[in-house]
């Protein structure tokens, strides 16, 4: 059911942060109302969650810079958010979603979120961010296309397609979510979805001769998934945000909560065509596929659907070092994007994060360095504005993994404003991890298996190294990053084994600066609902 614009709401919402955002860069408003629905993706009736109706939810279109206005109404009968993987929200953390920084919005209330997609391109989605809703739905893409005057390194794609894959479970995510309240590991996933649909279920339209733009994220909740096309090669292009250096690729690893862009061009006997998705390191392959459907096509697919990798790590290593950034392409701005020579700037810190997975108190917990994240009372950034005392501690986690046991703790990390960092996330264990930093594109500038250690820097990628914000680790193996710490904020680093994640695989990055001032971050929104021990306070008088 749509909900009619809230006009008020709207006008309010515009006029609080009219002074905040530019004048000149254009609005888009969303009405949005979230609601319980019956979905059958697996073929049985599930609780699913759906926004305006719709499983998946509505794409988001917009360009750089534009200002997205999006009023989300809470028809659940429990607190609700919505994040925001790979929007950066500049100078505003407040609008992040999730917990650390952001209150849930009631059961029969709305919050309208204000963001804006800030010097970003490319291709990214939206989630639920709170008790396993992720497991339900509520997700959907989100796509920001170059100003007009800004080159593209590609000509006008014919289409454009979003294309949402994922693990998927026949339970309900409040029976995923009471395996894991009792401490239990999760079973594994029953199938696979392409946009909401098990196997073909979905096609996707072509003309013979046209190339087609195909915007892949995994959503899923712990597989890397393997995405292929039978007869047809793909063009890789965007990155997260990042034009690429346009490599061809038979198949392509796409890792829990990563986003890829690719060229497909319809240059083969005009015929249906297999598309498949098929889970990666996993003792059981889940298959599931689509179809590339020719607007004059003579017949349906035939054969079976193409294989791909399996179990491979080797192979999904090699692939993953071969995507790099197109140096010559324009980003968000006219300049190249290799007009940023990170490789050149001095580290100031070096953070290492080893993950680790054990009991406590009898149940299964996981952490980072020791620590096992759980939620505090209230959000802390909000503690953070207000100087509310005894939400967190500051520093509450080892920049170092400590090789101790596991213990429970709001684990929070600061970093120094303008920073230059490199950060290590080191992977002791036998399966492959996926983390994700909110708030900002990194460089991915090295990989590889066994221990890291300072010797390690001399196979980094100094040059070229694909900039992005989700990144895979692979088993027993070690990825580094560098990261320049330019975006204030209180900042989600998390896994995106999202059973890892809700049972403490997270922490919050601080990036602090100790002057109060516009240019380094926003003050709180005038809409920001405040709850926990924020309750009962005030944003800012009007």
């Amino acid at each position: 059911m749509k909900m009619p614009l809230n006009l008020a709401v709207c006008l309010c919402t515009g006029l609080a942060v009219f002074a905040v955002v530019g004048a000149e860069d254009p609005y888009r408003f969303f009405n949005w109302n979230v609601t319980y629905g019956d979905i059958y993706p697996l073929g049985v009736r599930q609780q699913g969650i759906l926004i305006n109706g719709q499983f998946p939810g509505p794409d988001i279109h917009s360009v750089t810079n534009d200002n997205l206005i999006i009023n989300v109404f809470n028809s659940l009968n429990e607190p609700f958010l919505l994040s925001w993987n790979g929007i950066q929200n500049r100078r505003n953390s407040f609008e992040d979603g999730v917990f650390g920084t952001t209150c849930p919005i009631p059961p029969g209330k709305n919050f309208t979120y204000i963001l804006q997609v800030k010097d970003q391109i490319g291709s990214f989605y939206y989630f639920p961010s709170l008790a396993f809703h992720k497991a339900a739905g509520g997700f959907g893409g989100i796509r920001i296309l170059s100003r007009p005057r800004i080159p593209v390194p590609f000509p006008d794609p014919a289409g454009d397609y979003t294309v949402l894959i994922g693990d998927w479970y026949k339970s309900n995510h409040t029976a995923l979510k009471a395996i894991l309240d009792r401490g239990r590991k999760l079973p594994f996933p029953d199938g696979i979805l392409i946009n909401g649909r098990a196997s073909n279920g979905v096609s996707f339209a072509v003309e013979q001769g046209k190339t087609y733009r195909l915007r892949i994220s995994n959503v899923g909740l712990e597989n890397s998934l393997n995405f292929r096309i039978q007869g047809h090669k793909m063009k890789l292009v965007e990155v997260e945000g990042t034009h690429s250096v346009q490599q061809i690729y038979s198949s392509l690893d796409v890792h829990v909560g990563q986003s890829y862009s690719v060229l497909v061009t319809a240059d083969q006997p005009s015929q249906d065509y297999y598309v498949v998705v098929s889970s990666r390191f996993t003792s059981k392959i889940l298959t599931t596929t689509a179809t590339l459907r020719y607007s004059n096509s003579a017949g349906p697919v035939s054969g079976p659907p193409p294989g791909g990798p399996t179990i491979q790590v080797d192979w999904s290593l090699n692939q993953a070092r071969s995507i790099r950034t197109n140096l010559t392409a324009s980003g968000p701005r006219p300049n190249p994007q290799g007009s940023y020579h990170y490789g050149l700037i001095n580290t100031t810190r070096t953070l290492r994060f080893s993950s680790s997975a054990g009991q406590v108190s009898g149940k299964q917990r996981y952490g980072v360095n020791s620590v096992s994240y759980v939620s505090p009372d209230t959000p802390m950034k909000l503690a953070d504005y207000f100087k509310i005392d005894g939400v967190f501690r500051v520093n509450s986690i080892s920049p170092n993994p400590t090789g101790g046991g596991l213990y429970l703790d709001t684990s929070v990390l600061t970093a120094d404003f303008r920073a230059f960092v490199e950060i290590v996330f080191e992977n002791p264990e036998a399966i492959i991890q996926s983390w994700h930093l909110s708030g900002y594109s990194f460089f991915v500038v090295g990989m590889d298996g066994g221990q890291w250690s300072s010797a390690s820097r001399s196979q980094y990628n100094l040059r070229d190294a694909i900039a992005r914000c989700t990144v895979q680790v692979y088993p027993k193996s070690w990825t580094a990053i560098y990261v320049a710490l330019d975006n204030v904020g209180m900042w989600n680093v998390r896994s995106e084994f999202w059973a890892r994640q809700y049972l403490g695989q997270q922490f919050y990055l601080r990036v602090y600066t100790n002057t109060n001032s516009i240019r380094d971050e926003y003050p709180i929104p005038k809409n920001a609902r405040l709850c926990g021990r924020a309750a009962g306070r005030h944003t800012r008088p009007l």
